[in-house]
């Protein structure tokens, strides 16, 4: 807000309704103490020295002001600054307020009816004042305390102040769900009703419901689309309800020990063990949680996957990274083992005079033990996984 009080004349406010017991215009309020008015010790002296002394309202308050200001409270003040600045066109992000503090102000401001130009000067003022005594702002609350402190403290001090904070939001609740991971969203889709489910997936924008959906389970994805059709009477109140809910239980989740998702470690680990190792976990995995299988197959990258996850273009800066005894190694155990597939795909993304070399060196160096050949492979995948980790490549989404 500007400071020249000069321009509130013009900001052309209606005419509010004053208490009983404000003054009226006709008690001929002033505006501000001339400079005619007795100086204080401290102006006279920066008078007299040589500076230009400078005088508001609030370095000398008159008793009709000082009147005027303690006929007010609090909230009153408030709803008076808040309807200068929506007259002045200022954006003010009112509904991000705690609701009882937007309910308090709306009824301080319904409490008013009109006020006069000099009471309206006398609050501005005061504001101005305190606005510029003011020296630091801190958020207000636990919930934003920890907004500022949450990478600084550990996992379980976070957790424990969450838990302490009690659910208190200031704002929008779904403002801090649709901003989680989408493994802690999709947890909760998993694990809440499918009217829950129905609403959060309202609130996310297209992609993100869309990504969602789709690693739902088809049943349970149909039930919760079918459920967003029957949204269209749920009250904002309710929707707010749920948000909350949401929120504190999502933020209370308790710290853990890994860093990475379940699927994935198990997805890494079986990256690197043997294949016949590999096929009986798998198996084992098939028959206690068909759901975690599938989850942990698509996670899993081994050497046969490359011409279904590896894009033509990424195939060279793979094999730079290679040692070429052990890629010769490695396609021709896969030559052994029936991986045909893998072996083409690789050599059509080389030059053809590196593929002949190739070829050349796999005929020389005949049969290849089970040892050696997982372990070049091995070194391919790693290599895979190495260059997607910086980035250098990604891989194509395994949708069998």
């Amino acid at each position: 807000m500007s400071t020249e009080l000069a321009s509130l004349d013009d900001l052309g406010t209606p005419p509010l309704d004053l208490p009983p017991d404000l003054p009226s215009p006709a008690d001929n309020i002033p505006m501000a103490t001339p400079l005619s008015s007795p100086m204080s010790p401290p102006a006279q002296a920066e008078a007299g020295n040589g500076h230009r002394a400078s005088f508001s309202q609030s370095d000398f308050p008159s008793p009709d002001q000082t009147a005027i200001l303690a006929s007010l409270s609090r909230g009153q003040k408030a709803a008076i600054i808040v309807r200068v600045l929506l007259a002045d066109g200022a954006d003010l992000p009112i509904s991000d307020f705690p609701e009882d503090l937007q309910h308090s102000l709306t009824r301080s401001m319904g409490s008013l009816k009109s006020i006069t130009q000099e009471t309206m000067v006398a609050v501005v003022e005061e504001f101005i004042s305190e606005i510029d005594n003011v020296g630091m702002f801190f958020p207000g609350g636990l919930d934003g305390a920890l907004k500022i402190l949450e990478n600084s403290l550990s996992p379980s001090m976070v957790t424990r102040l969450r838990r302490e904070a009690g659910g208190v939001f200031y704002g929008d609740p779904w403002e801090k769900i649709v901003d989680l991971p989408t493994e802690i969203l999709l947890d909760a889709m998993r694990n809440e009703s499918i009217e829950v489910c129905a609403v959060m997936l309202s609130k996310l924008d297209v992609s993100r419901a869309a990504e969602l959906l789709g690693l739902i389970p088809g049943a349970r994805a149909r039930r919760i689309a079918y459920a967003v059709s029957l949204t269209k009477s749920v009250t904002p109140e309710a929707v707010r309800r749920i948000g909350i809910s949401l929120a504190q239980q999502l933020n209370n989740q308790p710290p853990v020990a890994f860093d990475d998702d379940p699927v994935d470690r198990v997805g890494a680990i079986l990256n690197f063990s043997q294949s016949r190792r590999r096929d009986e976990v798998l198996d084992g995995l098939e028959q206690d949680d068909s759901d975690f299988a599938a989850r942990v197959r698509k996670a899993i990258f081994t050497f046969a996957n490359i011409p279904q996850r590896i894009y033509e273009g990424d195939m060279p800066k793979i094999i730079r990274g290679l040692d070429q005894a052990d890629l010769v190694t490695a396609l021709g155990y896969a030559r052994q083992t029936g991986e045909e597939a893998a072996v083409d795909y690789i050599m059509q993304n080389m030059s053809k005079r590196l593929a002949a070399s190739l070829n050349e060196e796999i005929g020389e160096r005949g049969e290849v033990g089970e040892a050696d050949g997982e372990a070049a492979q091995a070194k391919v995948v790693a290599m895979v996984r190495r260059l997607e980790s910086t980035g250098e490549i990604s891989l194509r989404m395994d949708d069998a």
